[in-house]
């Protein structure tokens, strides 16, 4: 399958193991781009940060509420968008934790992470309430082209939430 058509979108309930079959998901399609054991891997995180904060602070823990995964290529992009059904919230209130009153709290580090492991991360308000996050990672070569049978096919060798609440 070309790498330009992968496009997979999934809901799950507002439950944490449900985020192993979200990595199991999103690291085959990483892989079917041609992407590196390494991007996988920070993708990956920053999924998985993402789900977990739709679940902790945007759906409250309540299982009967949805997180929506999407991912998709767009042109040299992999887009994940991770949707909740919760109140939404504003980034620029979520304290900094790199911040010296900060540094030893064990929590708080989520849109931190996912700043640090992808190119771009912005914040949306869902149409009918929620929060959608949008993450993007700009690809190299196979993952543009079609992935690794594509490069193999070319001679290469195919071988990348409100206020006070922490996130």
């Amino acid at each position: 399958m070309p790498s330009d058509h992968l496009h997979f979108k999934l809901a799950i309930d507002s439950r944490f193991e449900n985020i192993e079959l979200v990595q199991v998901v999103v690291n085959d399609s990483l892989e079917r781009l041609g992407l590196g054991e390494d991007e996988r891997h920070w993708v990956d995180l920053a999924v998985r940060e993402a789900v977990a904060n739709a679940i902790k602070h945007g759906n409250r823990g309540e299982p009967a509420k949805k997180v929506e995964i999407d991912l998709a290529v767009e042109g040299d992009e992999v887009v994940v968008q991770v949707a909740d059904e919760g109140e939404g919230f504003d980034p620029g209130t979520v304290n900094d934790p790199r911040a010296p009153e900060n540094l030893l709290r064990p929590n708080g580090r989520g849109l931190f992470y996912m700043q640090s492991f992808m190119d771009r991360v912005d914040y949306a308000v869902r149409s009918g309430g929620g929060t959608v996050v949008t993450l993007r990672k700009q690809v190299a070569g196979p993952a543009r082209n079609g992935g690794p049978a594509a490069a193999a096919a070319a001679g290469g060798t195919g071988g990348e939430r409100g206020e006070g609440t922490e996130r």
